[in-house]
């Protein structure tokens, strides 16, 4: 399998970064932790920008740092996107695109000026200065700008967070776009859960300067020994391919591990690929299905942990759907008037389901 090796070693007074492990070189890597926690700090070491005192960097087999060779950062393949757009101000949208395009040689271009430009929707916004757009326009004239220097590797520090919520919500839909149609391997740190939901596919989770855990997104979410399972926006993000729509009810239907769930009506074709999340309080059990109840989505679940919740009245369980994860947030006393213990089968009702992407 194709992957980013990375091995770096770091002191800065009282800190130290001591990362030494491999990510797939595909889809979206989320570098979460607490503040801290030597995220921005790995990812300068990626791009170059800081000096580890030891580092090894291999880049789908290209040796990028590392048995002698430490490529300058212009010479490494990647494109970086900062919390702030670092346009040039004295250049219009147009001219600082061309920028990025002008970095790459003609032969190693991969992604034409045309399809960047469509690709963030920035056609009306072309001959403007950095400041006459909002935030959200000048992240997205970044993101294109990194993306026209054609790289093998785009970073992603916290791109969203000098943003309003507003502006937050106008660029995620191009983040998904660029998840969907470039196959350009993202390492995107950010310290929010609900960006890490919406468009990862991977986790590495720091913590003061080392790695706390690092596998695919949903197996680190529902991991009950990590705290990401313990905050209040506890959840799981389940993919499924959407099989039906109910016309009738405005409804869609996806196939996932363990059966199906019902969510809104999408307007996309039978066999379209959807992301959901699943937050734990929203999950009930029950030792048989319920009759006359409102609730649609009932899946068969085994419990596969039970666990203490930092709310003493309340226990955090693992649930198995067949092969796939979810986290239910139930009373303590719930589980007691059920019985509940570890591996039996029961019935998670699934009480909202969010479309993520």
């Amino acid at each position: 399998m194709s992957a980013i090796e990375l091995d770096f070693t770091l002191a800065r007074g009282n800190f130290q970064l001591q990362v030494a492990t491999d990510i797939p070189a595909r889809g979206v890597t989320a570098l979460f932790g607490p503040s801290g926690s030597g995220k921005t700090t790995l990812l300068r070491c990626i791009a170059g920008l800081e000096q580890a005192d030891s580092g090894r960097l291999r880049v789908n087999g290209e040796i990028w740092q590392g048995e002698g060779i430490n490529l300058p950062v212009h010479r490494r393949a990647l494109g970086y996107v900062f919390q702030e757009s670092s346009l040039f101000s004295h250049l219009d949208v147009r001219r600082n695109l061309l920028y990025g395009l002008k970095r790459t040689p003609a032969t190693e271009r991969r992604i034409p000026f045309a399809e960047a430009v469509q690709l963030l929707n920035l056609e009306a916004l072309l001959e403007l200065r950095p400041q006459q757009l909002s935030g959200g326009q000048r992240q997205r004239a970044a993101i294109a700008r990194a993306l026209l220097s054609s790289p093998k590797l785009l970073l992603m520090d916290e791109p969203m967070a000098s943003l309003d919520l507003q502006g937050k919500a106008e660029i995620l839909p191009y983040l998904d776009s660029i998840h969907e149609r470039l196959q350009i391997p993202v390492i995107y740190v950010s310290h929010s859960p609900e960006e890490v939901v919406r468009i990862a596919d991977h986790m590495l989770l720091l913590d003061n300067g080392r790695v706390q855990a690092n596998g695919a997104l949903n197996q680190l979410l529902t991991r009950t020994d990590l705290p990401l399972a313990h905050l209040d926006e506890a959840c799981a993000v389940v993919d499924g391919e959407i099989v039906e729509h109910d016309r009738q009810y405005h409804l869609t239907y996806l196939a996932v591990a363990g059966g199906k769930l019902a969510i809104s009506q999408l307007a996309k074709p039978i066999g379209h690929r959807a992301r959901i999340r699943i937050l734990a309080r929203d999950v009930s059990l029950a030792r048989q299905p319920a009759q006359q109840s409102s609730i649609i989505n009932v899946l068969p679940v085994q419990v596969a942990a039970i666990e203490p919740s930092h709310d003493p009245a309340k226990l955090l369980l693992k649930l198995d759907m067949g092969g796939d994860f979810m986290l239910a947030q139930i009373t303590a006393k719930s589980a007691a008037l059920l019985a509940l213990q570890c591996g039996e089968q029961v019935y998670a009702q699934v009480k909202s389901v969010a479309l993520m992407r």
